[in-house]
């Protein structure tokens, strides 16, 4: 067992203002049907409400308390504007209590951990998070832990940018990004180490599909444990699971993607 280090965090309560009911589903939809299976029980959770939009331009906001989010993978922190204003903002590397931050379409702005701005105004090379897709949407992409993108190139009214799959995507010059890397970078190592702690993550237990029946699952039935020898790995519904390109062709998106993720 690999658990979480805990040592940035400053606060344990929540800020009740910016929280929110979170309803479990247990991986079914609105007629009661599971569409996603393995889901169901773990611990009771209230959402934060996260600003993705950093929609306070040119007012100066300060840092603090770093927070422990139960919903995300990243830590989250709790910015303290003139007016007495609070939101949560996503916590990159290197931001601290008692640190400013700052959303700017000004291109003077300053290039530091936690600022937020316009691609037009963001020099390349700079790695970035909490990335745009669309003008006016908010962060949509590049938000989990340890994640970053880097800006390549401009070109006309877009930015070749790196995203962390390796596919280097256009992206409008006007969309907003926070300066820096996604914290806790150590996400990655953490290992749950018991049944017990996957369960309280709202995980259930899967079976194999080879210890299935035919009705159930394509590697199903058979004598013994191979029962049909070695087939081509598939899902539960017959879509290949090794190498398979599952993306559609032709999508309106594929016109502003340079370079395919590997």
């Amino acid at each position: 067992m690999v658990g979480p280090d805990f040592k940035e965090i400053t606060k344990d309560s929540p800020e009740k203002a910016l929280l929110s009911p979170l309803k479990k589903s247990a991986g079914r939809n609105c007629y009661g049907r599971i569409t996603v299976r393995h889901r169901g029980g773990g611990h009771k959770r209230m959402y934060r409400l996260i600003d993705f939009k950093r929609d306070l331009i040119d007012v100066a906001g300060k840092i603090i308390a770093i927070e422990y989010d139960p919903n995300r993978s990243s830590r989250i922190a709790l910015v303290e504007y003139p007016d007495k204003v609070r939101r949560y903002i996503l916590a990159p590397v290197g931001l601290q209590v008692g640190d400013e931050v700052v959303s700017s379409k000004d291109k003077n702005a300053e290039i530091k951990a936690g600022n937020c701005l316009i691609l037009r105004n963001i020099p390349q090379g700079t790695m970035i998070h909490n990335l745009e897709l669309n003008r006016g949407s908010g962060g949509q992409i590049v938000r989990t832990a340890g994640a970053s993108a880097q800006i390549m190139a401009k070109e006309g009214d877009f930015a070749h940018v790196r995203l962390p799959s390796g596919e280097i995507r256009l992206i409008h010059l006007d969309c907003i990004a926070s300066i820096g890397q996604v914290g806790n970078v150590d996400h990655d190592a953490v290992r749950l180490g018991k049944a017990g702690k996957s369960r309280r993550l709202g995980r259930r237990p899967q079976s194999r599909g080879s210890a299935m029946n035919p009705v159930d699952h394509p590697h199903g039935g058979g004598e013994g444990k191979s029962g049909q020898g070695n087939p081509h790995p598939v899902s539960p519904w017959g879509q290949p699971t090794k190498g398979y390109r599952t993306r559609r062709g032709l999508r309106y998106s594929d016109k502003f993607i340079v370079k395919r993720r590997t």
